[in-house]
């Protein structure tokens, strides 16, 4: 937690053990003393919750001019002349009395408890506690330990009712699902009964927990403290790039930790970032490189699995299928999961080796390279300013960008910020908005030019334009939508308020760092475009702009593709139109996929090559959606023969007769130097030197583009289709996951009550929804959060995936309902 230091002009003089120090006016107790080196212990007292002074831990002797007295330190601001001991007599038999009052209940079971070795009951009863107990009296017991989750353990006895996970259930994740239940010597922590506590925000309390009372389903019983070892890294998993440390043992992942970022994410991770470490260790990861036919490089026949083969034979077959094919015949799809070195090796092999600009990190489900790059940037610490104004369009940061949501949902809750939201249906913020509209599909851009009519009376609006500068955070809106619907909406509002700056939310982990690296079509590395590329430069694409997700797809389809190469991605799950990917794929000569795991897609590939984990197996570095590098850093050895992303794309190069100029990460970082004129000054040193904030990369030579009015939008009769993400789905990462699999729930179809009274049908009802491309069975859900005339379903859910009915020709989806007879 980053504190500003104070000086005598605007601080006040403390006298602490002695010596006077310099705090911030309202500054608490315990925080000044710590900044100054002197440790006042502590169990219920966290930096980023409010202070309850629940567990007496932090009493101190205070002098404010009417004689000492102990005081807990966590509820006392400084003030000037104050007198504070920490050390006295008096001080240390408090703090004596207060362990053995914890310890009266607390059962002496170290040995097996997941805590011991990094318990603070433990450090501190060793440091100010008594020597030996007085109480022999038998303990209270609970049943132990009893899953309050799917993947949270409590056990009761150990409990020493500090108030943290209450408090940051309530206060931090919004979810108050955990209380203290009973009285007196048998108050305890619960759940209520049905009432499990599933939040996506659960494993903070268990690093948060002092004690072992709660611990992580995936970390129980797996090692002790000692047996660790660490290193700070970056959370891949989505685009906030929320800071973590790596701890493993035997070569292998057992936790990641969440790690204080003051501008980033606090210290909180989702589950969903927490657990991820799961698929990793899965029996699903590849450890050689897969191809189809004898694993000898000869011709496969029609129907033939996938085989473990050599490098050389799989380079050999990759590099065969790309010989001789036309540039724009060549596609690449993906590289969102990759670090940042490996972005840059791909693009550089893609536009400069193969010179083909059919290539998309975006799969099709995002706003546009060019309006999330030339729009001014805003951080999330300006997107979540105490007092700020902040609009959200789509998005939904609680399903996509959990440690960004909990930083939001603290500003509009305690910090008196105004949050703002126009989205497709109700998400995660809306409780926390001071105003929100839900227009139905094709409805955005009438809501969006009535919002900004300075004439008109619209609330968000007025908000907007009474703010000094505010931010707006954008998504990707509902994926049955055109993917330009929201980019319209954005530089739209650009036009209308030039004080206003922008956070971009897109749904893949490191996106920015693609879009920098110039893994999207018609850009270069730095923010450019191909046609701003210099003499001389790697780049070897012709004139005019290559294909996105979409053009490829339909390229492909239409048989005018023949290569497709696919970087961490998989289109049957992730690219909303389902169908049209059937179609493309089905059309492809060659599949070539580079990934950890085989996916729905991958799994039909000529190729597989094996990829290093990028958060724990490799070095490297990763940029967040304010722009931030930071570094990822190796913790352990990648299984098998899998190897890094770029050294996967220098060594296809070199199979195809070319040299990418580098076989290390400095010599790529001063290839990348040369081809980004912003990261010219940077290097892995500077960026590891940068510590837990990274470094952040801004300036852009990219205008947003403006936005052609679509006219009239081309839609059928029925309800209008909105399909949104939610944390928990049927991707391939939480499939390998144990604690997460089991996690997604079950696809509704939802309806706002006013339309399903008018479908004639009941809450619960099964129903046929029918497009113009396919069919899905759902059972009916009244919600009052989807717009009238709408229905509402989530995305990616394996056979029931709501991609069966998008029809990307259309610029909304409509679908009809009928019911199903068993």
């Amino acid at each position: 937690m980053t504190a500003t230091e104070p000086t005598t002009e605007t601080g006040v003089t403390v006298n602490l053990n002695g010596t006077e120090i310099t705090a911030s006016k309202g500054e608490l107790l315990i925080d000044a003393a710590e900044r100054n080196g002197v440790y006042i212990p502590r169990f219920c007292y966290h930096p980023r919750m409010k202070p309850v002074g629940m567990c007496r831990m932090c009493l101190v002797e205070v002098d404010t001019g009417r004689g000492p007295g102990l005081q807990p330190s966590c509820m006392v601001p400084v003030s000037d002349g104050m007198t504070v001991d920490t050390e006295s007599d008096v001080t240390k038999k408090a703090q004596d009395g207060i362990l053995e009052f914890l310890l009266i209940n607390h059962p002496l079971d170290c040995p097996v408890c997941d805590k011991g070795g990094e318990c603070p009951l433990q450090d501190q009863t060793m440091a100010y506690g008594p020597g030996e107990s007085r109480f022999v009296e038998e303990k209270r017991h609970f049943q132990k330990p009893i899953p309050i989750s799917d993947i949270v353990y409590l056990d009761r006895e150990r409990c020493i009712l500090c108030d943290r996970c209450t408090r940051f259930a309530s206060e931090v994740a919004g979810d108050p699902l955990i209380h203290f239940q009973s009285r007196g010597n048998q108050t305890e922590v619960n759940t209520f009964p049905d009432e499990p506590f599933s939040s996506y925000f659960s494993g903070n309390t268990v690093q948060i927990c002092p004690v072992g009372a709660l611990t992580a389903k995936p970390y129980r019983f797996k090692a002790r403290p000692w047996d660790l070892t660490e290193i700070a890294s970056t959370a891949v998993t989505d685009s906030v790039g929320a800071r973590i440390t790596v701890q493993s043992s035997r070569n292998q992942v057992l936790r990641y930790l969440g790690v204080d970022s003051d501008p980033v994410n606090w210290g909180w991770l989702s589950d969903k970032e927490r657990f991820s470490f799961e698929v990793l260790n899965s029996e699903a990861r590849i450890t050689s490189p897969l191809v189809r036919g004898d694993g000898l490089g000869n011709p496969a026949d029609d129907g033939e699995e996938l085989v473990a083969a050599s490098w050389p034979a799989a380079l050999s077959k990759a590099a065969a299928a790309l010989k001789g094919v036309a540039a724009d015949r060549i596609g690449v799809m993906g590289g969102a999961r990759m670090s940042n070195e490996a972005q840059y090796a791909w693009a550089k092999l893609a536009k400069s080796v193969l010179a083909t600009d059919n290539v998309d990190a975006q799969l099709a489900d995002g706003p546009a390279a060019e309006v999330m790059l030339g729009l001014p940037r805003a951080t999330i610490d300006q997107a979540c300013a105490s007092g700020g104004t902040t609009l959200l369009i789509g998005a939904d940061p609680k399903e996509t960008h959990g440690s960004f949501f909990l930083r939001l949902r603290d500003a509009a809750a305690n910090s008196g910020a105004t949050l703002l939201e126009v989205n497709p249906r109700s998400t995660g913020c809306t409780p926390y908005a001071s105003q929100h509209v839900h227009p139905a599909p094709g409805e955005l851009a009438s809501a969006v030019a009535a919002m900004l009519d300075v004439d008109g009376d619209d609330p968000i609006g007025a908000a907007l334009r009474a703010a000094e500068a505010p931010v707006i955070c954008f998504g990707s809106g509902s994926l049955a939508e055109a993917p330009d619907v929201v980019a319209r909406a954005v530089t739209a509002i650009a036009a209308a308020l030039p004080a206003a700056t922008f956070l971009p939310l897109p749904h893949r982990g490191n996106i920015m760092g693609a879009l920098d690296m110039g893994l999207a079509p018609g850009l270069l590395p730095g923010r450019r475009t191909l046609d701003s590329a210099a003499p001389g430069s790697w780049t070897a694409v012709p004139a005019g702009r290559g294909k996105d997700t979409m053009g490829m797809l339909h390229a492909a389809a239409e048989g005018e593709l023949d290569v497709l190469i696919l970087l961490g991605a998989d289109p049957l799950s992730d690219v909303p139109d389902r169908g049209l990917v059937d179609r493309a794929l089905n059309r492809v000569s060659h599949l070539i996929a580079v990934d950890c795991v085989i996916n729905h897609t991958s799994s039909g590939a000529d190729v597989v090559f094996p990829a290093a984990a990028t958060a724990t197996e490799i070095d490297g570095s990763f940029t967040n959606i304010e722009g931030r590098v930071s570094p990822v850093n190796q913790k352990v050895t990648p299984p098998g023969t899998a190897r890094a992303d770029w050294m996967i794309a220098a060594e296809l190069a070199a199979q195809l007769g070319a040299d990418l100029g580098f076989i290390d990460l400095d010599e790529l970082w001063a290839d990348l130097g040369v081809a980004s004129p912003l990261h010219v000054d940077m290097t892995p040193a500077s960026i590891a030197e940068a510590g837990t904030d990274g470094v952040v990369v801004s300036g852009s030579s990219i205008a947003a583009p403006v936005q052609a009015d679509p006219g009239d939008l081309a839609y059928g009769d029925g309800l209008r289709l909105v399909v949104t993400r939610k944390m928990y789905d049927g991707g391939t990462m939480l499939a390998n996951c144990p604690s997460l699999a089991g996690l997604a729930a079950d696809p509704v179809a939802a309806v706002h009550p006013e339309t399903l009274a008018g479908t004639g049908f009941d809450d619960g009802t099964l129903v046929r929804l029918s497009s113009s491309v396919g069919d899905l069975e759902l059972r009916l859900a009244a919600d009052g959060g989807v717009p009238v005339g709408a229905v509402a379903v989530t995305a990616n859910h394996g056979e029931r995936d709501a991609g069966v009915l998008i029809d990307s020709s259309l610029s909304v989806t409509t679908v009809t309902l009928n019911e199903v007879i068993a």
